[in-house]
């Protein structure tokens, strides 16, 4: 045995298998160096061992995991099913691979072993794209996520930084207390859930599926909570803010993003009640699958539920918010309006009187242009603009009766049209029936 300290991911002091000489090894030329893979060795009696990449069951009471973490980043789900090829094939085939990579719910069984996903569609790059799949058999447990899933990974017992006694970072060091900086106390505050530290080394695959299916609820329970913090900063900023942060968040079209956030999560935890009962349903029938753990399935889904709960209080704030937003926007625009309304009726009567004082026709007021012919001029305009009036008020009040008068006479002569057609049919009828 040999031991290995790897601070990338909180593992501390872990004892590795003398024959595993690289715990995360790549295979294949086209593996690239962000995907990860773990192999882990439990006995049964609460100890794990890193071991090689060998795809083994245990055999007795030891029982194997392995895990592979495609990483983030902006590929395809074909480029995603070539990096299980590489990993998994010998021995599983394509139709193995298939079900752990593809996009949406699944549970089933697959050459004896059973199979689960909850991979939601959309781009791999995004934060909010969470995929999980799962191939579990009695003595060997195989699992392929999307990034790094928090809390995932074991530590040894009583190395949980939550175990130890805190002290803020003003305080005199050479004391027994540890010095928490303030950055990392608002991120433990972000969490439901203990860190690595904390998780028990499980002691048979139920413990093991159990703890899988946890950390991913978790890892939804902490992306809804930091929505949901950021949600109420942008609310109190929103309140306080003037005019200017307000038109800079409907530019940025924040609460309509935040909203396809909360509706893709949605999907997610859909996927995932889907999912869950199932491998519950399925699980209860093994005979190693404990009691115990099928009670903590049922608690898991409980959670689901009011995290959907949760998820829709959040939708429904996000759109009273915009709702309020688009309200002030409205306000903005009804006074830009009601400004140039007023500027109008300032200006309004100066074009009247600067349009009829310069009209080009005798015998205008004021002006002295008098003379045979032309005296009646502005007298003849003044009678041709109230005539076209008159004409325009009649048609405006009398449009709609003539409207309604046409719509019924088309209605009459319609219904006529059709009687005229029935009655024409029924005589053809009656007469080819004579004739025969």
């Amino acid at each position: 045995m040999a031991v290995s300290d790897d601070p990338g991911h909180g593992l501390g002091d872990v004892i590795i298998d003398s024959a595993a000489q690289e715990p995360y090894p790549h295979r294949g030329p086209h593996f690239p160096v962000a995907v990860k893979q773990r192999a882990y060795r439990f006995d049964g009696l609460g100890n794990y061992f890193i071991k090689d990449w060998d795809l083994s069951d245990g055999t007795g009471d030891e029982f194997h995991w392995y895990h592979i973490e495609l990483p983030k980043g902006n590929h395809q789900l074909a480029q995603a099913a070539e990096y299980l090829i590489e990993v998994l094939c010998p021995p599983f085939r394509l139709h193995d691979i298939l079900t752990l990579v593809s996009n949406g719910p699944f549970v089933g069984h697959v050459d004896g072993a059973l199979v689960f996903r909850v991979n939601s569609p959309g781009p791999a790059a995004s934060d909010f794209t969470l995929r999980l799949a799962a191939r579990v058999t009695e003595r060997s447990v195989i699992t392929v996520s999307l990034g790094r899933v928090p809390r995932l990974e074991f530590s040894p017992a009583g190395r949980s930084l939550l175990s130890e006694i805190p002290s803020v970072e003003e305080q005199k060091h050479g004391t027994e207390a540890v010095v928490i900086p303030e950055h990392v106390l608002e991120f433990l505050l972000t969490m439901n859930h203990s860190e690595e530290g904390d998780n028990p080394v499980p002691k048979r695959v139920s413990n093991l599926l159990v703890h899988i299916i946890d950390t991913h609820v978790d890892h939804i329970q902490d992306i809804v909570t930091k929505l949901e913090m950021e949600l109420d900063t942008v609310e109190l900023d929103s309140d306080k803010g003037g005019s200017m942060f307000k038109r800079k968040m409907l530019d940025d079209r924040k609460f309509p993003k935040m909203h396809l956030i909360l509706q893709r999560l949605l999907q997610v935890v859909s996927h995932c009640e889907q999912v869950f009962p199932r491998v519950k349903e399925k699980c209860a029938s093994k005979t190693w699958f404990a009691s115990e753990d099928i009670v903590t399935l049922e608690e898991l889904i409980a959670r689901l539920r009011r995290i959907k709960e949760n998820l829709g209080f959040l939708v429904n704030r996000v759109m009273a918010i915009q709702a309020g937003l688009d309200s002030w926007q409205s306000e903005q625009i009804n006074k830009k309006l009601y400004y140039l309304s007023f500027l109008s009726m300032i200006f309004l009567p100066l074009s009247v009187v600067t349009g009829v004082f310069g009209m080009n026709v005798g015998g205008l007021p004021w002006t002295g242009q008098k003379g045979p012919g032309i005296d009646n001029g502005f007298l003849n305009v003044l009678i041709i603009c109230a005539v076209l009036l008159l004409l325009v008020l009649l048609l405006l009040f009398t449009f709609p009766s003539l409207i309604d008068r046409f719509n019924g006479w088309r209605g009459q002569l319609l219904n006529k049209t059709r009687s005229f057609g029935r009655r024409s049919s029924l005589i053809r009828s009656i007469d080819k029936y004579q004739r025969i």
